[in-house]
Formats: C-alpha cells, sequence, structure tokens
C-alpha cells in the first residue's frame, strides 16, 4: 500500500481494528501457553523463556515477509542499531517480562483492563516527556475515568477491598507503562527508518536477550507438540503483524488517528479471555461490565480531545 491509502480512514480503521484483536488475543493465549507448555505461576525464568522464544521468532518471520515484500533483505541502517536496541530494551524487554509474570499471577479478564491504561500513560509520557501534545481536561477526565475502571475490576466483593500484587496486576501496569513509552520512540524513530526494520531487528534483539538470560537463570519449556508449537507460532505473528502494521500507521498518520482505535483492545482481550478461559462471571459479572465500560469510555474521551 502506497502512503495515500495508508491515510484514508476505512483503511486506517480497518487495519488497526485487526491490530486490535490480534493484541486482544494475547491475553488468553498466554495463559493458554503455560498450560500447555506446563509453566507454573512461579517459574518466572520459564515465563520470560517463553516469551524471549516468542519474539525471536516474530523477529524472524518479520525480517522475511518484509524481505519477500521489498524483494530484497531487509538490514538496518547504521546509524539505526542504537534506536533498535533501545527500542528492543523497552519495548519487548522490559514491556514482556513483566507482562508476561504478571499474567502469570493474575487472571486474564484483569489482565486485559489493566492493560487498557496504555493509551491514558501513552498521553501522559506525550505530555511531560515527548512533549508532542498538551494536557486538555478532556483528556484528564479520561485518563481518570479509565483508572476507575482499574480499580473497579480489583474490587472484591461488597467490601471495596481492593486486592492487587506487585507481580500480578503491578507487573501488567509496568509493562503497559512500558508499552506507552516505546509508542512515542516508534514515532520517532520511524522517521528515518521503515517500520518493519524497526520491528523486525528489535523483536529479534529483545528475544534473543531475554531466552538467553532466561535460559542461563534454569528456564526451561517441555511439551511441544502440535498444539502448543502452533499456539507459539500464532502468538510470534501476533506480534509481528499486529506491531509492524501499528508502525506503519504511526509512520503516515498523526497519533491521535490511530489510537482512538486503541479502545477496542481491552474489548476484545475481556471477550476473548471470557470465551476461551471460562472467566464468564468475572468478564460479564456486574465489575467487569463496569470497569470495561470505563476504560473504554475513558480511551474514547483521551482520543476525542485529540481530534
Amino acid at each position: 500500500m502506497n502512503k495515500n491509502t495508508l491515510t484514508k480512514t476505512p483503511v486506517v480503521c480497518a487495519i488497526a481494528i485487526l491490530c486490535c484483536l490480534l493484541w486482544g488475543s494475547a491475553t488468553p493465549s498466554i495463559k493458554i501457553g503455560y498450560q500447555l507448555f506446563d509453566i507454573h505461576s512461579d517459574a518466572v525464568a520459564s515465563q520470560i523463556l517463553f516469551a524471549g522464544l516468542r519474539f525471536a521468532l516474530a523477529g524472524i518471520l518479520t525480517i522475511l515477509f518484509g524481505s519477500l515484500i521489498s524483494k530484497k533483505l531487509l538490514t538496518p541502517k547504521r546509524k539505526s542499531l542504537f534506536p533498535i536496541a533501545k527500542l528492543a530494551m523497552v519495548q519487548t524487554i522490559l514491556q514482556y517480562v513483566f507482562f508476561y509474570i504478571g499474567h502469570a499471577n493474575t487472571s486474564g479478564v484483569k489482565a486485559a483492563i489493566i492493560n487498557g491504561s496504555n493509551v491514558f500513560l501513552a498521553i501522559l509520557f506525550a505530555v511531560l516527556i515527548f512533549k508532542s501534545e498538551k494536557m486538555t481536561w478532556l483528556k484528564l477526565l479520561g485518563c481518570i475515568t479509565g483508572f476507575a475502571g482499574i480499580i473497579v475490576i480489583n474490587i472484591n466483593g461488597l467490601d471495596f477491598d481492593l486486592n492487587m500484587k506487585l507481580s500480578g496486576e503491578g507487573a501488567i501496569l509496568i509493562s503497559a507503562a512500558a508499552y506507552a513509552l516505546s509508542s512515542g520512540m516508534i514515532k520517532k524513530y520511524s522517521s528515518d527508518e521503515n517500520p518493519v526494520v524497526l520491528s523486525g531487528y528489535q523483536f529479534l534483539l529483545g528475544g534473543a536477550v531475554m531466552s538467553i538470560i532466561a535460559f542461563c537463570a534454569g528456564g526451561r519449556i517441555s511439551g511441544f507438540n502440535i498444539a502448543s508449537t502452533s499456539l507459539l507460532i500464532y502468538m510470534a505473528m501476533i506480534s509481528s503483524v499486529a506491531y509492524t502494521l501499528w508502525g506503519i500507521l504511526l509512520k503516515y498518520n498523526p497519533v491521535g488517528k490511530v489510537t482512538v482505535f486503541g479502545f477496542t483492545n481491552p474489548l476484545f482481550g475481556v471477550i476473548l479471555s471470557a470465551i476461551l478461559l471460562d472467566e464468564e462471571n468475572q468478564a460479564f459479572g456486574i465489575y467487569g461490565l463496569i470497569a470495561i465500560t470505563l476504560v473504554c469510555v475513558g480511551i474514547f474521551m483521551v482520543n476525542k480531545s485529540k481530534n
């Protein structure tokens, strides 16, 4: 697709929603993967090894498919090596070390909703760090509304006792912050480098580093069969396709035009977790419904203010 096609609203809408659907499916896929590969909630090294293998494979697939489409081997520019290393550290290593640890210690529904906070954090980073946007009252109200959803999903019963732990919900929040930071970095670096190259090589580098460190720390994975291997390949494709397409959209469109569709991410995550993980009671109970509504309304308000 050329630049003109990628800036048309129907095309942006279709591609962005596809990305969010793929990201939403990652939440239940990770927990299913833990079951298939017999990875327990306290096996941190094995969880990180699982993530490392996924992203190393995602990097290989991204480079391979991008090279086939371009009819030449995609290689990064020399000046892009340091940005790729920084992206690998933030977007892959930091984000997904906490993402995988958090998913092992909380429900898929909670993880999907809390992970929706990355939209609000991206706004705060754009204002405070990258200084590419200004804070407005509508943005602030959207952030408050969305974080109210995070509080609601953690309410335990009618006594309003908050049930949140660092290794679970806290880890998901740290992961969301890393994602928000990497969004600004991608927008900045893609002005000088092909987004496909950025995604492919940062995934490969980040995945390789995670795998090596986790293996040396005692991480092991067993249970490879058709079902588990197919899931691992699918999860690699989630990263390869979604992040590459998202990066291309950010390159050719204003950030607000793309991220306005991010409200569908937690929605897909909750629905798919409810269906695939038998978490219907939590997803469609009163607290789950209120939480997902607040998160989606908050994300919409934040992005509406950009327009």
